[in-house]
């Protein structure tokens, strides 16, 4: 599981409280990145992350997607900053598919979500189109370092620690803690 999944599990676990299942296996080379559900509500979630901090890439966007591309090493990082490469081979594989029906996601009873670092305006409307959210990692990182960032409690989900020593050391770490 790479950083961004892990951070985006973290996010949908300990600030919306929802069971997960990561990293799932499909035929074909395929995987899941994580499986959520909202023990509240009942709502179910298929939820892949798509995150790049490269300046050229960082963005989701809605340019044609071409499998023939993606398997070009040159090509491949624009490739998977599309719409298009997410609904062919992330949410619509028959492998991803017959996976999901095993873990009783089939039809529209759950919710498709693209994590990213930003998107077009065009990427945001292909995405409603494919009846795909979008999330905005920014706002998942903001959102889960200010929710755990500044308590003392001792994680020991790695990613919520290294998450919470990162927030103190740009926010006075123990001095801080200490006039509280």
């Amino acid at each position: 599981m790479e950083t961004s999944e892990k951070i985006v599990e973290a996010y949908v676990r300990y600030v919306k409280g929802w069971a997960t299942i990561p990293n799932i296996r499909c035929g074909g080379q395929k995987e899941v990145d994580l499986l959520a559900i909202d023990p509240k509500s009942g709502e179910r979630y298929h939820i892949e992350s798509g995150v790049s901090v490269s300046g050229t890439y960082s963005k989701l966007t809605d340019r044609p997607f071409n499998l023939k591309k993606l398997r070009t090493r040159t090509r491949q990082a624009e490739q998977r900053r599309t719409v298009g490469y997410f609904v062919d081979t992330k949410f619509e594989a028959d492998a991803v598919r017959t996976e999901l029906r095993r873990y009783g996601f089939h039809g529209r009873n759950y919710r498709r979500v693209i994590v990213s670092w930003g998107w077009t305006e065009e990427a945001g409307r292909s995405a409603a189109r494919h009846r795909i959210e979008l999330w905005d990692m920014r706002h998942m990182l903001a959102e889960l370092t200010s929710t755990f960032g500044g308590k003392r409690t001792h994680f020991m989900d790695d990613t919520l620690r290294t998450m919470q020593l990162y927030h103190m050391s740009q926010h006075g770490g123990a001095k801080k803690e200490q006039r509280e």
